[in-house]
């Protein structure tokens, strides 16, 4: 697990939702709901039935995604400020209020960091993983320490005096530096220097021997600063680390998208600073020198008694003691596949499959380019790359079908945040490969998960498709729960065809057949099956909807479920991160659900299902998956897309198994409350761990074999009414 916050955090400011006044508290606020789930995050580190480097892991990610919530979301939030900006959120909050209450929250969020750091150090040592502090540092360690030093850290540091003549240096974001104020032992001259600790040293050095014994960086720079600075003695010392603004905003006139993002990735760089952590004990006068150089204000800055940049301390997980870390886990390889002697063709010609990643591996996906790739018969492959990783075997598998004189499309985002500069690679080695490189819309992101595979055949063309609802990313693949959907329907192949067409050639799709697309019509067909919902009701049937996805921000399809609920539909949602609708509420929300799962796994699968006329599950029910959350971003200003599963078997396999063990997993889940708050479910009756279940029982796409006793799942859904 590298990460616990997939699709990073991207909205685009420019185009937020005004609602109408006065419906204010309709709303929870997003960007606190994004707090709310890294809270979430942080309470897994505490959470001792995970094992102890794993509850570090959490720790470590909720350091990160803080950083990255700070460099794209609070930074959007200080753009607007700056920019006077006061067009309010759908809560009621100006960005001013908004930077007011996240600043509080957020430095709370912080502080708890800390105290859980303190807890991990301690239960560490009691595991003989030790984090040694200056005072610990004798002897034959002192030894080593200072021939380390000499070898491996000084000739790498450079010191900078920072007086007239030499103005305070550029410190890039997340940039952590050592100041001190040092007199000279001959005449007792002042002289103030920092040291910028570089990213090529890492945060922790491990002492050689059995027993695992750290000392982080900057405790070992302070312990040698005689050798740093010779004929200096240490009068005051401090520490800081910044976050700068990493928002790239897309101009509409950019005329080569390519050269932009070349230049635009260099700018990122030296942003604005958005936020300074400063260590708590730092001298006042040196505070406020770093203050006015860094251009920080009160709001933006936070003093921390602890261990600056918390997201460094992934380094420590690296320890090689299995004992502490999760079993290892090898997902499975499809069942349906090894039964057609690994012909991906001849299966899913056979009948439609479904993936469940990461439990079964992404391997099959693959495994269809590569067999696609050596298939004399394959003509064409269309690919959509978002993030593909830094070592990814789909990329290889495109070169090779195009080296092999297949006419080979890959549309690659550009505008994958974090990921421009690893994808402006990819689409080199391709583009030199002779694939045709396509970098779709400038101010939408194609986010569609989706490949086509072109082959002849006895009976005419054949196109076979791969719908997803995560990346092709060999590495999230292992860590993110997600659907891979494979089909021959034509229907889905003319779809996808189409929908390529848009990306490529602006075409306009015309009479799709099964998939919905953004920023078309996605929207409207939600709305339209909420509204079946409402109309099966008024009829005296059942209605009810239960839904999977990252986050819910969408105004408009908040306001239409909560008509639904006002109508009688049952609604049941698993939403794991952002949240901005109210569940639980009388004469709003009554008859809404909501619960967040954080756990071994990131819960990323995207699914709606609607009941059409009777109570979930059921078999005549609507299954949908697709690429897309709940997101204005998502509905106006990505390409996404919507698939109906009509296949029986898979729509059993998604609604009875994927959906019901998410309602009624009760060891890793939290319920939303009214009033924004969640409360982690406890166990009533028999445990039930979804990712557990999903790791010892039989893959979806198996032959349905009998599941085992362990972690089975109940036979009938229970779902417990609030009131």
């Amino acid at each position: 697990m590298d990460e616990y916050n997939p699709d990073h955090i991207t909205e685009d400011f420019s185009h937020e939702v005004e609602v109408e006044p006065g419906t204010e508290h309709r709303y929870f606020n997003r960007e606190l709901s994004w707090l709310g789930f890294n809270e979430r995050v942080l309470e897994e580190a505490r959470n001792e039935a995970h094992p102890l480097l794993e509850r570090l892991r959490f720790l470590s990610i909720s350091g990160n995604n803080l950083d990255e919530f700070f460099m794209v979301r609070v930074a959007g939030l200080k753009g607007q400020q700056l920019l006077g900006v006061e067009m309010r959120s759908a809560d009621g909050m100006t960005p001013s209020q908004q930077l007011a209450a996240v600043s509080e929250r957020a430095n709370a969020l912080m502080v708890e960091q800390q105290e859980v750091w303190t807890e991990l150090r301690t239960a560490l040592a009691d595991a003989e993983i030790y984090v040694l502090s200056d005072d610990e540092i004798t002897g034959e360690t002192e030894t080593w320490l200072s021939e380390h030093f000499h070898s491996h850290i000084f000739p790498v540091l450079t010191p900078q005096a920072l007086d007239p003549a030499h103005p305070f240096p550029f410190i890039p974001n997340k940039g952590f530096s050592l100041v001190f104020d040092l007199e000279r032992e001959s005449d007792g001259a002042p002289i103030r220097e920092l040291l910028m600790v570089p990213t090529t040293l890492p945060r922790f050095v491990r002492l050689p021997g059995e027993v695992a014994r750290f000392v982080s960086m900057e405790t070992i720079v302070r312990r040698f600063t005689n050798i740093m600075f010779p004929g200096y003695s240490v009068k005051g010392r401090g520490a800081f680390r910044i976050i700068r603004d990493s928002d790239i905003e897309v101009e509409e006139e950019a005329e080569d998208l390519v050269r932009y993002f070349r230049s635009a990735i260099k700018r990122r760089r030296r942003g604005r600073v958005i936020r300074l952590k400063l260590e708590a004990d730092i001298p006042d006068d040196m505070e406020e020198v770093i203050r006015r150089e860094m251009g920080g204000d009160d709001g933006l800055v936070v003093e921390s008694s602890g261990f600056l940049g918390v997201s460094d301390l992934e380094q420590l997980v690296d320890e090689d003691r299995p004992d502490l870390k999760f079993p290892p886990f090898s997902p499975r390889f499809p069942e349906r596949i090894r039964e057609h002697g690994g012909d991906c063709f001849a299966a899913i010609k056979t009948k439609d499959i479904v993936v469940h990643h990461p439990y079964e591996s992404f391997d099959v996906v693959v495994a269809l380019l590569k067999q696609a790739a050596d298939d004399p018969d394959v003509v064409a492959i269309k690919q959509t790359l978002y993030r593909a990783g830094k070592q990814s075997a789909v990329i290889r598998a495109l070169i090779d079908a195009a080296e092999a004189g297949k006419s080979v499309t890959a549309v690659v985002e550009l505008k994958a945040r974090f990921d421009e500069e690893q994808n402006l690679l990819w689409a080199n080695a391709l583009e030199r490969a002779g694939v045709q490189v396509v970098y779709g819309f400038i101010e939408w992101k194609t986010h569609a998960k989706v490949t086509m595979v072109v082959r002849k055949e006895e009976d005419g063309y054949r196109s076979y498709c791969h719908f997803g609802t995560g990346n092709y990313h060999p590495v999230t693949a292992k860590i993110y729960t997600d659907l891979s959907f494979f089909t021959a329907d034509p229907r889905a192949g003319r779809d996808a065809a189409q929908l390529f067409n848009y990306i490529t050639g602006y075409v306009q799709p015309k009479n799709l057949e099964l998939i919905s697309m953004s920023p078309r019509d996605m929207r409207n067909d939600l709305v339209a099956l909420v509204d079946a919902e409402i109309a099966n009701v008024r009829a005296g049937k059942d209605g009810a909807i239960w839904t999977k996805m990252n986050s819910l921000v969408d105004p408009a399809i908040i306001e239409k479920l909560y008509e639904a609920s006002n109508a009688g539909v049952e609604i049941d949602m698993v939403i794991r991160g952002i949240c901005c609708l109210k569940p639980g509420i009388p004469g709003m929300s009554e008859n809404i659900r909501v619960r967040s799962v954080i756990g071994r796994f990131l819960e990323h699968s995207r699914i709606a299902c609607f009941g059409n006329g009777a109570a979930l599950p059921n078999k005549k029910a609507h299954v949908l998956i697709s690429s897309a959350d709940w997101m204005p971003r998502n509905f106006d200003r990505r390409v996404e897309y919507m698939m109906p599963i009509q296949n029986p078997t898979v729509h059993a396999q998604i609604l009875d198994q994927v959906m019901v063990a998410n309602l009624i997993d009760n060891e890793q889940s939290w319920v939303l409350n009214p009033d924004g708050s969640y409360d982690r479910v406890k166990p009533e009756g028999r445990p039930f761990n979804l990712h557990r279940y999903f790791m010892t029982n039989p893959s979806l796409s198996g032959r349905g074999a009998a599941l085992s006793e362990q972690g089975s799942m109940p036979k009938k859904l229970h779902v417990k009414r609030r009131g």
